[in-house]
């Protein structure tokens, strides 16, 4: 089931109305080749599986600048010059946009929704303003809120950080954005909401008391957690990692060291993992890396879908189009049992020189079809193929003897020892990993 089309006062994308699915011979770029949200694999619709998630910052607030040249794209949602009018125009086209592509979910940062005011007091006003706006759009349509969040990482004064800031009036500025973020998050029915770090980290260790700044953010997220809690909210908190960019170092790290980190300051129970596959290649990891680690820990929470370039060192956000990674994502996400509570949101945007807003459809519809065509090939591997029978062979001396003794803490250095001596060298066994590749490639 999709939401209710939502058009305004005026409408922003009046050429374009729902997009269809038309099937893969289809040659309508504003229509799905493959994303077919009611078609069931494996017990659940497309739609349950991915629940999509579009998100507001780079498709309604970014316009193709970068760090070498200003905005290329021109938004007919900011014509107003009253900033809060421009910010209930600018939600009329993300409703507009959000209803027409189908999917079920969207996400924000505070800054996003409502422009900053001069005053504490006056942010929270603005924020409760197009909150409630929101509400009656999100009544109107049947579209949910996958996750809300705070922006501290903008403005100057996070310039050194927002929670982890060596200022501590600074860090009661972002205590009371995250305070509003949460009210918002719980007002509008979110499912999750997430802390990226943007700025938390350093650029130098020499003027950098790295001990202190990391207890403060555990400190910080454990207030957020009980004001959330306290406030209603039953949904995961989120990290999402990030190894650097805009700061050298961030705290963030990558999904271990988010991991790690929960687990050593006891958060675990409340936190888990947002991971965005282009902040994994920065950390040199793969996009199906990031996961596994985070499925393997049990604390995968929620994906934001998109990709960089391997030519560029930076964070391009470009919308995900790799089959083999969505295959490969798919493959360790279905093994986990699915996303339970997460869901794929695109945290991507059309390129610079992409300046229809047309673009913006066709890029969403290009993600949304490769991560369908992602989940009904790793379903069939799964289902069909010997990938994961072979897998488990690879390891079958622990399922049994010693091996399983090994496994079940029976056994000790000494006892490994002269298990060693009495088997003699073992044969080496290969790891056929053509083989593996071979057969993703049988299925696509």
């Amino acid at each position: 089931m999709t939401a209710t089309i939502f058009v305004g006062e005026r409408e922003y994308f009046p050429a374009i109305s729902a997009i269809p699915y038309e099937g893969r011979e289809s040659d309508n770029p504003l229509a799905f080749k493959f994303y077919d949200r009611n078609k069931m694999v494996g017990g659940k619709s497309m739609q349950e599986h991915l629940r999509f998630s579009a998100c507001y910052w780079h498709t309604f607030c970014a316009k193709g600048s970068d760090p070498f040249g200003v905005d290329t794209q021109v938004f007919p949602w900011d014509s107003a010059s009253d900033s809060m009018a421009a910010a209930r125009d600018r939600m009329d086209a993300a409703f507009e946009f959000f209803t027409k592509l189908g999917v079920p979910y969207y996400c924000f940062h505070d800054r996003d929704m409502a422009p900053e005011g001069r005053s504490v007091a006056e942010s929270e006003k603005n924020l409760s303003v197009l909150v409630s706006l929101a509400a009656e759009r999100q009544q109107a349509t049947g579209m949910k809120l996958l996750w809300g969040t705070a922006n501290l990482f903008g403005h100057p004064r996070y310039m050194n950080g927002g929670a982890t800031n060596p200022d501590f009036t600074v860090v009661t500025h972002a205590a009371a954005q995250v305070k509003a973020a949460l009210d918002a998050t719980v007002a509008l029915g979110g499912e999750n909401y997430v802390f990226w770090g943007g700025r938390e980290g350093y650029g130098s260790l020499l003027n950098t008391n790295t001990q202190r700044e990391t207890e403060h953010l555990a400190r910080f997220l454990e207030m957020s957690r009980d004001y959330g809690r306290s406030i209603g909210f039953t949904g995961t908190f989120l990290i999402e990692p990030k190894p650097m960019e805009p700061t050298k170092h961030q705290y963030d790290f990558d999904a271990q060291t988010v991991i790690g980190f929960l687990r050593h300051y006891g958060l675990a129970g409340d936190f888990k993992v947002n991971v965005e596959a282009n902040h994994a290649t920065l950390a040199g990891h793969s996009f199906a890396h990031e996961l596994q680690m985070c499925t393997d820990a049990g604390l995968l929470g929620s994906v934001d879908a998109n990709r960089g370039d391997p030519q560029n060192g930076w964070d391009t956000d470009q919308f995900p189009t790799d089959l083999y990674d969505a295959v490969q994502a798919m493959l360790v996400i279905l093994e986990d049992g699915g996303l339970k509570g997460g869901g794929f949101n695109f945290d991507a945007k059309v390129r610079r020189e992409s300046t229809d807003l047309e673009d913006i459809f066709i890029g969403h519809i290009g993600g949304m079809d490769t991560f369908a065509r992602g989940l009904e090939v790793a379903y069939r591997l799964r289902e069909q193929s010997s990938l994961g029978e072979r897998k488990q062979q690879r390891y079958s001396s622990f399922d049994s003897g010693e091996g399983a003794r090994f496994e079940q803490g029976h056994l000790d250095l000494a006892a490994m020892r002269d298990l060693a001596e009495r088997g003699g060298e073992p044969l080496n066994r290969s790891g056929k990993q053509e083989w593996y590749e071979n057969v993703i490639n049988q299925y696509l």
